[in-house]
């Protein structure tokens, strides 16, 4: 199944409003957001948001609404997250959570 471009538009829109250069890249039937040569934030193709947060916040950032462990295996990604849409407030929300995404990306090695 392909992704939906509809999320994809939000989190570019998100990305931009926030003033992040990135670069999307196709993966796992989905896309993900490249900045500094890091994925960032994504749309999987089971219709979930992905995003990366530093991993001392991460029992922290599980807490909010629509936040989960990202996993594909059955074994958790230690620093990344899938957001449910609908438990996002909006926008709004969203905006927030790729700005959590983007301060883990700045504390990442440019690759």
């Amino acid at each position: 199944m392909a992704h939906d471009t509809l999320l994809e538009r939000r989190l570019r829109n998100a990305l931009d409003a926030l003033g992040a250069n990135a670069e999307a890249k196709r993966m796992f039937g989905g896309v993900a957001f490249m900045i500094r040569g890091n994925m960032c934030v994504g749309v999987t193709n089971k219709g979930l948001f992905m995003v990366r947060v530093d991993p001392s916040r991460e029992e922290e950032l599980l807490a909010r609404p629509g936040a989960a462990p990202m996993d594909f295996t059955g074994r958790p990604m230690k620093g990344y997250l899938f957001l449910d849409p609908d438990g996002l407030a909006g926008d709004t929300g969203l905006r927030e959570w790729v700005a959590i995404a983007l301060e883990r990306n700045a504390q990442l090695p440019e690759k």
